[in-house]
């Protein structure tokens, strides 16, 4: 045992502070004793925390002496009641020159000289005294894990956060990413600058990998109990497990409604009976105005489940207001307008899904369907067939950023058939010859440039590289085919010679 453990005492964090002499705060203690003033009599041990019970007075010349007779014997150190003040500035060089800890209390000192007294006795205690604090203060009904992260830095007296699969911080007072090993679902311990950093997994039943993880970084004094922090972490990532699994459940139980209500209004044939306009008032959907269908397809494994307030997140940072169900392996979501909307209406939400699909994939490897705006309750059918069909093509079109509008699928589909033809890939492959060979992959910037509508901004983006990257390319491209892309005529012919090259070389 050491000064530095005991200052993480909770009796003693918080009320006792070193006033110098910390270059021995890892001397040896094995004995706390009392003493009614420094010029006591007592033979001092190896290994005695000396704590006097009055203050002495300002100056008094027995401190320094006390200081010199611990230090000559191999004590611990020895701590002042507050009322004492500041030590002299000779005092505070002596402690230094002797590394001998000089603690000052705020605290009654018999009351930190009995728990210390009682921690040295049994250290084991304050292991039971963490484990029986935090299962009294979480109690046993499921309480979020933004309060259990609460409850627990209150009783540490340290930082502590709620991670996800990746240790991206979700809630709590760590704020930057931590370094666990998200693919070891077992306690973790990370040594770090000036402390140590200890995480616990939070697994649900039939799971390989952590939803989340409990993390509590020890910093300073608050280090030494490192030992004793694991079983309480780990009692709080049970109360975590336990409010995701209750909440799972709950998720579950509304995504088989959700669902159930979603077959229903798919296969509706004409309008709907007074129940199932009940049914649809309940879950919060609108039935009436003009609707545009969402498809996002997600490969198997992803929990849709799980990962549906993220799909719903997106769309919402996005500016959508969607209606987002667990459907199949992905998500049928759609948004509703009050009157048939506009071209551009339905451009601009075009656009706005589309960086949302961006947004979603950086973290959900998924593929996004647009349908055309239907109205009433049986156009949602429709709208939504339409997204089903267009997210398919999806998922095969690494050009278009795994995304299709039905509109422009209907386009691409008709650009197909007029080059599936024994005469038309030659004279393809004849008009983009010159790009072959050029760097920066110019045939498939020039397709996607297309399929961008000669939008600069949104072909950066699928082709993930910056703008004026893509202005660049887009000038050569212009002068080695000595073409106008202002020009609507070349513009589809070499938009069809694009199609038909990547898709008989792809």
């Amino acid at each position: 045992m050491t000064v530095r453990r005991l200052l993480a005492l909770p009796e003693w964090s918080g009320t006792v502070r070193v006033l110098a002499g910390r270059a021995g705060l890892d001397r040896p203690v094995r004995l706390v004793s009392p003493a009614q003033d420094p010029g006591y009599d007592h033979d001092i041990a190896a290994g005695e925390l000396v704590v006097l019970i009055r203050p002495p007075a300002p100056g008094d010349w027995r401190v320094d002496a006390l200081l010199r007779r611990v230090a000559d014997s191999g004590g611990a150190g020895a701590l002042l009641p507050a009322q004492a003040g500041a030590p002299l500035e000779s005092t505070r060089l002596l402690c230094e020159r002797l590394a001998v800890p000089l603690l000052s209390a705020e605290a009654e000192p018999l009351e930190l000289l009995i728990a210390a007294r009682l921690f040295l006795a049994a250290p084991d205690l304050d292991r039971a005294a963490l484990l029986l604090d935090t299962q009294r203060a979480l109690g046993e009904r499921p309480r979020p894990p933004e309060d259990v992260v609460g409850v627990l830095g209150t009783l540490l007296h340290a930082p502590v956060a709620l991670l996800d699969d990746r240790g991206e911080p979700l809630a709590g007072e760590i704020t930057r990413p931590v370094p666990v090993r998200v693919d070891e679902p077992v306690p973790q311990r990370t040594e770090v600058d000036g402390g140590v950093l200890l995480a616990h997994p939070a697994l649900l039943p039939g799971t390989a990998r952590p939803a989340v993880w409990l993390a509590a970084e020890l910093r300073g004094n608050a280090a030494a109990r490192a030992e004793i922090v694991p079983p309480a972490l780990a009692l709080a990532a049970g109360a975590v497990q336990r409010w995701l699994l209750a909440h799972r459940l709950e998720a579950e139980r509304d995504a088989r409604s959700r669902a159930a209500l979603l077959g229903d209004l798919l296969r509706l044939d004409g309008e709907p009976g007074a129940d199932l306009r009940r049914r649809a008032t309940d879950a919060g959907w609108r039935l009436g105005g003009w609707h545009v269908g969402i498809r996002i397809g997600a490969r198997s494994g992803v929990d849709t489940i799980a990962r549906e307030q993220e799909v719903a997140h997106a769309l919402r940072a996005a500016g959508i207001e969607a209606v987002v169900v667990e459907h199949g392996d992905g998500w049928t979501a759609w948004t509703t307008f009050d009157h048939e909307p506009t071209a551009g209406q339905v451009r601009t939400l075009g656009s706005r899904l589309r960086a949302a699909h961006r947004d979603l994939r950086r973290t959900v490897p998924a593929h996004m369907g647009v349908g055309r705006p239907h109205p009433r309750p049986d156009g949602l059918a429709g709208t939504v067939a339409e997204a089903t069909d267009a997210a398919r093509l999806a998922a095969t079109r690494p050009e278009t950023g795994h995304f299709l509008h039905v509109d422009q699928l209907g386009m691409a589909q008709l650009l197909l058939e007029w080059t599936r033809t024994d005469t038309f890939e030659p004279a393809a492959r004849a008009l983009v010859a010159p790009l072959h060979g050029q760097p920066g992959e110019l045939i498939r910037t020039l397709a996607a440039y297309l399929d961008a509508e000669s939008s600069i901004a949104e072909t950066a983006a699928v082709l993930g590289v910056h703008r004026n990257t893509v202005t660049a390319r887009i000038d050569r491209i212009e002068r080695l085919l000595g073409v106008d892309l202002n020009h609507r005529d070349e513009r589809l012919a070499l938009h069809l010679a694009c199609r038909t090259v990547t898709l008989h070389d792809g």
